[in-house]
Formats: structure tokens, sequence, C-alpha cells
């Protein structure tokens, strides 16, 4: 075996590793690559003799002979729980191509979106992946141009360039309307998010047209209401939602665009003491963990977030293959009932 002190006083190489695990640099290169067909015996040696020099694979040079081995995740924010089991399903399929990647947090500012994913395209980055961006469908075309590129989040079927996995949040909205439909609940509210744009491409957009759509279908449409948050959740939300509970005409029962604002409206219920669900039903969407606690016991709409995010790494993978052909994908939902409404 090579002097791994001598190694790391001085750069340590493929070569370097090959030579201190006793192995070509071909098969040194397939365990790093995670190839197909090899075997416990060489990877341990060369994962070995990797950890005993400290060997760092030189990105830069990677990516002038082609592939980094690298895909960027942006964003919005971490405020939503559903968005670590969207992350995680990402992980887990990169993780298995022998991918790294790297997070940037967009916090829904387009010119920060535009600074990060820019950046993920300077560092010459094999992929991006882009969880609810607040990009206008223009912008997300450029970059579908620039880097292979999968969107969740959003829905534009027609687009060409980048592919797209989402829940159908049409039809997920139309299963909370008719859950409450069947309770004997007829007045039936949404609370939404205020539009970033006319082209219902955002995820509240479909849960608001599904929404539409069930009441129609009851002939309940004289009867639908929604109410818009402000994109940006600040402490006013609390006043909001409690003025939302005080009104003269509160409704029955009110479906929630996402799990975040259900669980607040439920909360400010009970410390109004409004009884959920005998005063007032309430459900949300995303299914997170914190729907799912005892104290909170939130009827959700399940949109499967890790399997959106293998589904996603998955189409991304073949994207940075050379697949060209555009892919869209609608994840069904399922409705989770529990004692909220």
């Amino acid at each position: 075996m090579a002097d791994a002190e001598g190694a790391r006083g001085s750069r340590v190489t493929i070569r370097t590793v090959a030579a201190d695990a006793g192995v070509s640099v071909a098969a040194v290169s397939k365990v790093m690559r995670n190839a197909y067909g090899v075997s416990d015996s060489l990877r341990g040696k060369v994962l070995a003799s990797i950890e005993r020099l400290g060997y760092r694979p030189n990105v830069a040079a990677r990516s002038m002979r082609g592939k980094t081995f690298t895909a960027g995740i942006l964003v919005t924010d971490f405020d939503n729980p559903f968005l670590f089991d969207v992350i995680g399903g990402i992980n887990f399929t990169f993780e298995a191509a022998g991918y790294k990647s790297l997070i940037g947090v967009g916090k829904g500012i387009g010119p920060l979106e535009v600074s990060l994913i820019e950046s993920m395209i300077d560092f010459r980055m094999d992929g991006l992946v882009m969880i609810a961006p607040r990009l206008a469908n223009v912008a997300l075309a450029d970059y579908g141009r620039q880097i292979p590129t999968v969107v969740i989040g959003h829905h534009e079927p027609q687009a060409l360039q980048f592919d797209s996995v989402n829940s159908d949040d049409h039809r997920g909205a139309q299963l909370v309307v008719e859950s409450f439909l069947r309770q004997g609940w007829q007045d039936i509210a949404m609370i939404s998010l205020e539009p970033i744009d006319t082209s219902a491409t955002n995820v509240s957009d479909q849960r608001e047209l599904g929404y539409l759509d069930a009441m129609a279908s009851a002939g309940l449409s004289d009867h639908a209401r929604i109410t818009r948050m402000p994109l940006d959740r600040t402490p006013a939300i609390e006043v909001i939602l409690g003025d939302y509970l005080n009104q003269h005409r509160r409704p029955r029962a009110v479906f929630c665009w996402s799990d975040l604002h259900a669980v607040e409206l439920r909360n400010q219920a009970s410390r109004l003491g409004i009884r959920v669900p005998q005063d007032l039903a309430i459900a949300g969407y995303d299914n997170s963990r914190v729907a799912a606690l005892p104290l909170i016991d939130l009827t959700s709409i399940d949109q499967s977030g890790y399997r959106l995010g293998r589904r996603s790494a998955e189409l991304l993978l073949t994207r940075i293959e050379g697949r060209s052909i555009p892919v869209h994908e609608l994840i069904p939902p399922e409705l989770v009932s529990r004692s909220s409404g």
C-alpha cells in the first residue's frame, strides 16, 4: 500500500487511491459512481483507502470531463414539515445512484431563487429539482433548457423543457368537500393563498379549482367562498385567523389549502372555545407529521411526500442521461380522516 502520511502531504488523486487499494483507476471510479456489479470486497478496499488518505474528488475536473454527480434542490422554505418527507425521498434516490445533493432555500423571493438556480448552474451541477418555486413559467422553461430540471408543486403539463411530479391537487380538494358533504355539512368554505399569478399552475390554485368544482357538482356554488391568506407567514396570521373565526357568518366546515393553516386554525378555534368538529369541522392538505399528533388529530389529504421526492429524483436521473421527452405525473391523493372533520 502507498504511504498514507506521505500521500496526505501531497495532493491525493484517484490514482493515489487506486495504488493504495491495489486496484485499477477504473475500479475506483466504479466504486465512486456506485456502479452496478461492484463486489462488496472491492468496495470495502476502495472506501478504506479513500478514508485513510482523505481523498476528495476534484469536482471541477470531473465537470470538465462530464458529470459532477451532484444535483441541486431548491425549496421555498422549511416552514412546512411536509417538505422533509419530499427531500428524504429525493436524497434516498440520489444516494443510491451515487449523487450528492445541495439544498438552496429561496424563501419564496424571486431574485433569491434566481440567484440560487444560477449558482447551481455555474457550479455545473448535473440537474435540479425545484419544490414549489415562485417563478414565472417562462423562467422555468428557460432554466429547463440550461439544466435537466424536475419541478414539484407546479402544474404545467404542457411544458416541454422540464418534468413535473405533483399530487393530483384538484382531486384532493374534491375528496375533502365530498367527505364534508357525506357528514351533512353544506356551508363549506376554503382558506387558500393569495395568487402568485393568473396561470393556475400553483398547488393552491389547483386546490381552489377542485373545491369549486366539488361545490358546483353538489349544487352549492352559491355557498362557495374562498378566503386567501398572505403568501408570507407572519405573526399576524394568528390575528387574521382569529378574526376569521369570529366573523358573523362563520362556516360550518373549512378546507385549508395546507396543514400549515389548518393546524393554526384549529389552535385558534381551541383558544376561542370553538369545538372541533362539533361547531367547526377542519381539514388540511399534506398529512404532515404535525397533523397526526393526537392533540391536533387533523383530517388531511395525504399526497405521499416521500413518493413525490423519489419519483422526481428518478425522472431527473433519466433527464441527465439524455431523455428529452417531457414527463408530467400526478400521484393520486388519499383522504386521512381524523377527529377534526
